[in-house]
Parts: C-alpha cells; sequence; structure tokens
C-alpha cells in the first residue's frame, strides 16, 4: 500500500519543481503534474510527485488526523512495555 500525503508548498523552485513542508521536514518535488500551484498551497505528494491541489481546510484536518493517529499508535506501543 502506498499513502500520498498532503504538503504545504513552501517555495516555487524554476523547471516545475518546489519545496514542500511536512512536519518541518522539507524536500523538493516536481509540480509537472499539477498547475497553477503557489505558495502556501497544500498539494497531494506521492513519490516526489504533486498529484493534485488540496483544499487547505481539508489538508489541516487530514494532517491532525494523521498526528492523532501517530499519537494513538505511540501510545499502544508505550503500553505493551509493561
Amino acid at each position: 500500500m502506498c499513502l500520498a500525503i498532503p504538503c504545504r508548498v513552501v517555495e516555487l523552485r524554476g523547471d516545475e519543481h518546489a519545496l514542500i513542508d511536512v512536519a518541518g521536514m522539507r524536500k523538493e518535488i516536481s509540480l509537472a503534474l499539477v498547475d497553477g500551484v503557489g505558495v502556501g498551497d497544500y498539494v497531494i505528494v506521492h513519490v516526489g510527485y504533486a498529484l493534485t491541489r488540496l483544499d487547505p481546510e481539508e489538508a489541516e484536518k487530514t494532517l491532525a488526523l494523521f498526528a492523532e493517529l501517530g499519537d494513538a499508535a505511540l501510545r499502544d506501543a508505550a503500553g505493551g512495555l509493561h
């Protein structure tokens, strides 16, 4: 299974590339598959390519859900240490 995650565009770079940020991690991606992306937009990224732009509210909801799921997994793992 593959996971495509919402990422915020923090910098546009020439030749259809952008710098994205997700959870403080930054990476250069390709914008070749998506038109009209600007700084501050959220995009769904998979294997280094932006697949689509995402509504900022939906992006925030999705990222909050991922954070909640990660916290739950850590709590479950910690509970198994006793």
